[in-house]
């Protein structure tokens, strides 16, 4: 006999009496498996969730269209962010991928698995008790014909006693002697019969027993035995899938990682901090030495070169009731109106020469863009034009003429725009700084006429502020004052001036020059002297700080009921 077979035959009847007990271990088995499966289930529902969770987190940051944060896209470290978040969606999907090979190759086939499983047991264990169950009824026969043959023996032996005992009685008839004889003989014909019946049984049973203990139970039992090792071997191979769907995508997971590396590497500090030099510079040339003004003799006090009222090219007007202190840095106050409706004047003559500049040449551009694709508009109709005329059976050439006349007038007024664009643009290179020796403040008398028409024709030059501002205050009226002869007493104690308004400021101001004042971004404070055409508007933080700042820099709320108060735009 094969050494397997009597392996499988030992291991029979060593659980031959364990078959309830195997039942139960059977059904662990599968309970085990769909307790794994739903194990694998709940990480797949936690994959979806994170990537889904990751996605949203990417989308959150990405930057939106039309918008600053798009605009931030010039600096090296915005792009790497956003190469991040773009990595970042792709390891997201990664992790899609994870679960969906862990349905499909996993839960799916263990779902499958497990009801064949069910169904293989459910047919393995019926047969086991079809087969107990049938030398169960065989036992039963035999001890039937068992308990038959012993009380046929019994009254056979009842039956040969009682024929024994009338034949030795005198009293009794010959006719009943003969009865108790023939009884007794049928009663031991009948407990040989049931003798013999009970032998065949016996041998029928042991026949059965030997049949079922050797040889149909072992059979059973190898089927189950083969059902748990591929249920085991299946879960293995689950667990060994479980780990290798995480294998799978670790090459990708390990680009989208050397992805957001490199973009973190390729992040230029230099570069960056170029690029908000080239966004932020003004152009502007700081203004020249202050010169010593000597007040020790009498003469008429004057208004240096480089002084505010001098880039303005027009004498300052003596101010009959207020005292006003030094503004050393010369910026002409931005227009007001375009500042409180939040745009500026078509021209950005708001903005600082430099970044003046870049608009004007990026609106040049775009016009120019859009030019062209006017032109490839109408080259395109001309030519369907033409195949019209040649042939006249493709369509109507009359019918292309309204369009073409159209797009004929859109870009004549695109040019149009591009010659302003382009006569501001002229405008503000001639006039952008040229790097010289920086100007400086001169002291002393007005020289009558010469210094008079030094100012009128510094009027038309300096029309443009330091800031890009292009003013619009040149006149056939151009008046100029000459200063009195009095000294200004600008450093002399001043008493408190009244509040006339609030601002608001819009950048920071640093306040380094004397007689100025620093003011954070978005800071409220108190109006006391308004801009009276220098660029400069005095302002109070409280009774012992107050200065100048740059109109440009706040936005005036001024107080219509307070004395004295005037609104310049």
């Amino acid at each position: 006999m094969d050494l397997g077979k009597v392996e499988t035959l030992v291991k029979a009847q060593q659980l031959r009496d364990q078959f309830d007990n195997l039942e139960k271990h059977t059904q662990w088995g599968i309970d085990f498996v769909e307790k794994y499966t739903k194990f694998v289930k709940e990480r797949s529902e936690i994959e979806i969730n994170y990537a889904k969770q990751i996605r949203n987190l990417s989308k959150k940051y990405q930057p939106k269209k039309n918008s600053k944060e798009e605009e931030e896209n010039k600096y090296s470290s915005c792009r790497a962010f956003l190469s991040t978040l773009n990595e970042l969606n792709d390891y997201a999907g990664q992790h899609e991928l994870i679960a969906e090979n862990l349905t499909s190759q996993i839960i799916s086939e263990l779902t499958r698995y497990t009801q064949e499983l069910k169904t293989e047991r459910k047919s393995h264990f019926h047969d086991g008790r079809k087969a107990q169950q049938h030398i169960e009824n065989s036992w039963k026969q035999l001890e039937s014909s068992k308990r038959r043959f012993e009380r046929d023996c019994k009254e056979a032996d009842r039956a040969q006693q009682y024929f024994e005992k009338m034949d030795a009685d005198i009293n009794v008839t010959k006719a009943d002697v003969e009865k108790a004889r023939q009884q007794a003989q049928m009663r031991h014909q009948m407990a040989a019969d049931s003798k013999g019946e009970y032998s065949s049984y016996l041998q029928k049973f042991n026949q059965e027993q030997n049949e079922h203990y050797y040889t149909l139970i072992p059979h059973i039992f190898q089927k189950i035995q083969e059902m748990e090792e591929r249920r085991i071997e299946r879960v293995g191979e689950s667990m060994k899938t479980f780990a290798e769907v995480d294998r799978q995508v670790l090459p990708i997971v390990s680009k989208c990682l050397d992805g957001m590396t490199k973009a973190a590497e390729s992040i230029e500090p230099k570069s960056d901090s170029k690029q908000v030099v080239e966004s932020y510079k003004s152009g502007f040339e700081p203004p020249g030495d202050v010169e010593f003004e000597d007040y020790s003799q009498p003469m008429k006090r004057t208004v240096s070169e480089s002084s505010l009222s001098n880039s303005r090219g027009e004498a300052k007007p003596e101010k009959p009731s207020s005292k006003s202190k030094g503004k050393l840095w010369p910026f002409i106050k931005k227009n007001k109106l375009s500042l409180k409706l939040g745009s500026g004047p078509e021209d950005f003559s708001h903005l600082p020469p430099e970044q003046r500049r870049k608009k004007l040449q990026a609106k040049i551009d775009d016009i120019n863009k859009e030019i062209q694709k006017e032109m490839d508009q109408k080259d395109a109709l001309t030519k369907m034009k033409d195949v019209y005329v040649k042939n006249p059976q493709m369509g109507d050439p009359s019918s292309v003429d309204p369009r073409l006349a159209e797009i004929s007038q859109t870009i004549e007024k695109l040019q149009f725009e591009a010659q302003k664009f382009e006569g501001w643009l002229a405008e503000v290179e001639g006039r952008l700084p040229v790097k010289s020796d920086p100007p400086r403040r001169q002291s002393g008398l007005y020289e009558t006429q010469n210094n008079i028409q030094t100012t009128v024709n510094n009027c038309a030059q300096d029309r443009e502020s330091p800031d890009g501002s292009y003013t619009e205050e040149q006149s056939s009226e151009t008046q100029i004052k000459v200063p009195s002869t009095e000294f200004d007493d600008e450093f002399d104690d001043e008493e408190t001036l009244p509040t006339i308004g609030t601002c608001k400021a819009l950048y920071p101001f640093e306040g380094h020059n004397e007689g100025t004042i620093s003011v954070a971004e978005g800071e409220l404070l108190y109006v006391i002297e308004e801009d009276k055409g220098d660029g400069w508007t005095r302002v109070r933080r409280n009774e012992e700080e107050e200065g100048y700042v740059p109109t440009s820099y706040v936005e005036v709320f001024l107080d219509t009921n307070a004395k004295g108060a005037m609104t310049y735009i």
